[in-house]
């Protein structure tokens, strides 16, 4: 790579994501450098659980910026700072030197289901109106979960953490009493009150919960520590490098698509779909528990939010089925007419995330002998879609009807052409894919340069550095069709909702008669 002498810094930005971690020099005009991946290692030792080994998340940022640093031929000390973005729904535990104690609990990982219900009889509605989010899988019912189930480990746990704070402690060798957790992740906190940017005391007692073992709460750009020598050498940089706090990824990956004012969605095509707008006020779901009421990275903007637990992982798992590509499939299922002669499919493979519904699973409905794969795969898509026209008229029946200027939409599907028209015709909003598929690693870039003042202006940057390309506008009849089959969608879940509660019902009476 030629060699850049201009005075500009650069950041290191790291996504640690469910898949692999992801690294990159960002340069002072967002370009990315020297992209590198370490892919996960997710370990499942029984159903509903889903963990990752913090040592081996370590090591893959590690791994994944020395790969940067050799890709390029950049000074380490044009190193101005490094920001990382990770997982936000899942926890691990440290002891008191900053080494884990328990398995990293992912956000996949279900087994805290079984503590949904005391958080429930608590009072829901309270809870979110505190906390922002709906009871789901996240740090509440884990640490109730290790608390109850673990009570040993429990007591051995200093601090709990995030994946982003985690590794970015160890990097600069805090203690866990140097502990944090930035504020965009503190709607999946479980006890943390999101307008105050505080603990509740109120949550924490109801629960049972030991405050002592909660971080400090921080905002994504403080600056925790300095890269210690021995990391600074396995990394390929300078010992003393800024360290930010950083920040959760979907928040990373929001800020990195320029949503930094209101009157813009969001779309994150990845392995989790996930739509997200930003908004100057704070109106948490308590009637419909769909929404989830994040903080924006950015001061005084939220950034609501509702995803499919596995949403994109739909799509690889018909195409791991199939063994076609996705240019194959997508051009089988141009050929599809809309709404797939009545086909509907539900993505909830692993249950229903918000509102709550663990019991519901995957389905095609309506199949017919003239469906083949390119409708199969087409209302996958499309479901995708009817799932984003609900939590968009959830939004709107918050915080009122708005013209939305576009949806940015980043990650592996939006290179689709098909997937965004669908959602383009769906929603009735144009869809604008952005340059830059890893958003999140620009979020992350963003924060640690505002943290060492190289971006004094984060939401300017940030709408700077976005750069979506041409609008795929709607087609008012599309979209005529597309409300109607919306419809039908809705109807469906809630059909296979009441379906699988009652199966689930029949089955726990047959095995109380055979005890």
């Amino acid at each position: 790579m030629p060699s850049d002498n201009s005075r500009s810094s650069f950041t290191i930005a790291v996504d640690l994501g469910t898949q692999g971690t992801k690294a990159a020099l960002v340069s002072a005009d967002g370009q990315l450098l020297g992209n590198a991946f370490v892919a996960s290692n997710l370990i499942r030792p029984a159903p509903g659980q889903v963990e990752q080994d913090p040592d081996e998340m370590f090591g893959s940022v590690v791994s994944a910026i020395r790969s940067v640093m050799d890709r390029t031929d950049i000074a380490p000390a044009r190193v101005a700072a490094v920001g990382i973005g990770g997982q936000m729904a899942g926890v691990l535990g440290i002891d008191a030197d900053w080494q884990a104690v328990t398995p990293y609990d992912s956000w996949l990982d279900s087994r805290c289901e079984a503590a949904m219900p005391i958080i429930r009889d608590w009072g829901e509605d309270a809870f979110i109106g505190v906390t922002g989010s709906p009871v789901t899988y996240a740090h509440g019912p884990k640490i109730l979960w290790w608390r109850r189930e673990r009570p040993e480990v429990y007591r051995a746990i200093a601090k709990f953490l995030v994946p982003s704070a985690y590794v970015a402690g160890r990097l600069a060798g805090l203690r866990a009493q140097d502990a944090f957790i930035d504020h965009t992740h503190l709607h999946f906190a479980g006890f943390a009150d999101i307008r105050k940017l505080a603990w509740s005391e109120e949550l924490l007692r109801a629960f049972g919960i030991d405050g002592a073992k909660m971080p400090a709460i921080v905002r994504p750009w403080d600056i925790v520590g300095g890269l210690t020598d021995r990391y600074a050498a396995a990394a390929g940089l300078l010992p003393g490098t800024p360290i930010a706090a950083g920040l959760g990824d979907t928040a990373a990956a929001t800020l990195g698509a320029g949503i930094a004012r209101p009157g813009l969605l969001f779309d994150v095509a990845g392995t989790a779909s996930v739509l997200a707008c930003c908004t100057a006020e704070y109106r948490p779901d308590t009637e419909g528990k769909t929404l989830i009421y994040a903080r924006s990275a950015l001061p005084d903007l939220w950034t609501p939010l509702a995803y499919i637990n596995g949403g994109g992982q739909c799509l690889a798992w018909f195409k791991r089925l199939t063994g076609a590509s996705y240019d194959e499939l997508n051009a089988l299922a141009e050929s599809v007419e809309p709404g797939c002669g009545g086909l509907t499919f539900v993505p909830h493979f692993g249950g229903r995330v918000c509102p709550n519904t663990p019991g519901l699973r995957g389905s095609w409905t309506g199949m017919a002998w003239s469906h083949e794969r390119g409708a199969l795969f087409r209302a996958i898509l499309e479901s995708v879609a009817y799932e984003y026209k609900h939590y968009l008229g959830t939004l709107e029946r918050l915080v009122g009807t708005a013209s939305y200027e576009a949806v940015h939409v980043a990650g592996g599907g939006a290179r689709s052409a098909l997937f965004n028209r669908i959602k383009a015709d769906t929603l009735g909003i144009a869809y604008r894919p952005l340059q830059a598929e890893d958003t999140a690693l620009i979020g992350a870039a963003l924060v640690a340069g505002h943290g060492v003042g190289l971006f004094p202006d984060l939401a300017a940057s940030a709408e700077r550095f976005a750069a979506p390309g041409d609008a795929i506008e709607p087609d008012a009849g599309r979209h005529r069709l597309y409300t109607a089959a919306a419809s039908r969608y809705r109807r469906t879940v809630d059909g296979m909702q009441a379906l699988y509660a009652s199966l689930n019902e029949n089955e726990e009476l047959v095995e109380t008669f055979e005890r």
